[in-house]
């Protein structure tokens, strides 16, 4: 059987019309002004403001363009992988709902929930399919309703976590083409520095964890980001060596937008750069499983054909990799 890689042939995205200012958030929670560009990164960020509207909703209209695109119906469609740490309900799927919504009629659809590093799990997943030629056309989403789980007194989890996301299409393609090779470690050690305590089998939604605020985000933010800065440098570091690159051979690294702090240290760490470092935070917030598809699709209009790409995330769990792709077209916009 002749090799065939997983190519993306197509990028769509979405962001919510609401934006929600760093004056609104310094007013309501008595923020010093410039704190948070400062040490976020973050101007502006989108919210779903809309009842009864959740991450499938992202995941519709980002699918819907990339059909579009690509020439194709969502009937076409073979299969949908999407990552988020926010789907609609407990049951059914957030990716059954969209296959219901966009009208993939015969596609199969599967959730995963990999925090940050979700996106990067679903490309992994998907790519094995194509590569097995099962599958033809794969649909792979990354997106977050993150409005839905901060709130309370936290300022950095309310300033920085945002809603959007994205995604990609993968065909076969040829060897020299396409996704090269994926890193994706976990570390349970981490998993109480990063949660969200209640809703699940373990602590269910009560009027007790709705009055201690239990459903919202709980982030150690200095320990995240010494662990976050290790583990992005070590799998982007193991990524290069194992395809026998250096920061001048990628045309593109594309981390994932947890702050602009992570994301400078990281690159300062690496000697990338700063003109190869796709970048969004500023506009979009962390949109957890969402940003690593905004900034692709964000920067579509720049990618060509044969550019080297690799994405690199770090999330709750932990969980951490980095994915080395080339691209398969030239963008257009």
């Amino acid at each position: 059987m002749k090799k065939c890689n997983a190519v993306v042939t197509a990028v769509g995205g979405y962001v919510p019309p609401h934006i929600v200012h760093n004056e609104e958030l310094e007013q309501k929670m008595d923020i010093p002004s410039g704190w948070i560009p400062k040490y976020l990164g973050v101007n502006e960020r989108r919210h779903i403001r809309e009842e009864g509207v959740g991450t499938s909703a992202i995941c519709v209209q980002a699918a819907l363009e990339i059909c579009r695109k690509r020439g194709i119906q969502p009937s076409e469609l073979d299969a949908i992988v999407l990552a988020t740490a926010t789907p609609d309900m407990i049951t059914p799927s957030t990716s059954n709902i969209v296959a219901r919504e966009i009208g993939a009629s015969k596609a199969w659809a599967i959730d995963i929930n990999g925090a940050c590093s979700g996106f990067l799990s679903a490309l992994d997943i998907a790519s094995r399919y194509i590569e097995q030629q099962i599958y033809r056309y794969v649909l792979v989403l990354g997106a977050d309703k993150m409005s839905s789980i901060i709130g309370g007194q936290d300022r950095i989890t309310t300033c920085l976590f945002a809603d959007g996301g994205g995604g990609v299409l993968l065909e076969p393609g040829p060897a020299d083409s396409g996704i090269q090779h994926c890193f994706l470690r976990t570390d349970g050690s981490g998993a109480d520095l990063l949660y969200v305590k209640a809703g699940g089998s373990r602590w269910p939604s009560s009027t007790a964890t709705v009055n201690n605020q239990e459903h919202y985000l709980y982030m150690d933010g200095k320990a995240i980001f010494d662990y976050a800065v290790l583990h992005l440098t070590e799998a982007i570091t193991h990524t290069m060596v194992k395809n026998n690159l250096s920061a001048q051979d990628i045309t593109w690294l594309v981390p994932h937008q947890a702050n602009q702090r992570i994301i400078d240290r990281t690159a300062e760490i690496l000697s990338f750069p700063a003109e190869k470092i796709m970048r969004n935070v500023d506009r979009y917030g962390n949109t957890t499983s969402g940003t690593i598809p905004l900034c692709l699709w964000d920067y579509e209009s720049r990618l060509r054909k044969g550019d080297r790409l690799l994405l690199a995330a770090f999330g709750a769990g932990f969980t951490w990799g980095a994915l080395y792709m080339v691209w398969g077209y030239d963008g257009q916009g």
